[in-house]
């Protein structure tokens, strides 16, 4: 009887496996976004403490359920399946939450890792430097410093000349085109 429970168990689960893949790929990234986007978050919220701010359903709103699960829950997305891990186009990178500038383009690159990646951001003081020790290790975590926002986190395993990647999530980044946000920097 044991000889026949471990083919079966391995044939039930190979063709589970087989069905899994060969869903179409749109569907599997519209059921992970969504789940993702209404998975409940462990960790906490963001601090109040920075200039932008809203209330919880002012920022419900404003962003999609995603969004709102990553800047405002601390979340993250899967690799390779999320807007801007592969991109090429050119322009700056903003806050979804708030629109502060943050990325430029010019200082994207394949890291291999799945999720957008930058060498440095335009400029030191529009993020900010937390740490995080969630999930059993201590990281750096970066926020937009106008509204405090989660991006993403920076490691020291990044290209020359700055040795650093900013590993940041797409939903929590907007690209926008170039001259249009160089002329609201000049605004503000």
């Amino acid at each position: 009887m044991k000889l026949f429970v471990f083919p079966a168990v391995t044939l039930i689960a190979l063709a589970t496996l087989f069905m899994f893949e060969s869903s179409s790929s749109q569907e599997l990234l519209t059921n992970h976004n969504h789940a993702i986007a209404h998975r409940p978050t462990t960790m906490d919220t963001i601090p109040d403490n920075f200039p932008f701010q809203k209330t919880e359903a002012e920022w419900r709103e404003i962003l999609t359920p995603a969004q709102f699960r990553i800047l405002r829950k601390k979340g993250t997305e899967f690799p390779y399946v999320n807007e801007y891990h592969d991109s090429n186009k050119d322009g700056i990178y903003v806050c979804a939450g708030c629109g502060q500038i943050l990325y430029d383009s010019k200082n994207k690159y394949k890291s291999g890792t799945g999720w957008p990646s930058f060498w440095k951001p335009i400029n030191d003081s529009l993020v900010v430097e937390l740490e995080d020790n969630s999930l059993f290790m201590t990281r750096t975590e970066i926020v937009c410093s106008n509204c405090g926002g989660h991006l993403g986190h920076v490691f020291d395993d990044g290209p020359n000349p700055t040795g650093l990647r900013y590993c940041m999530n797409s939903a929590a980044l907007k690209l926008v085109d170039r001259d249009k946000a160089h002329q609201q920097l000049k605004k503000d």
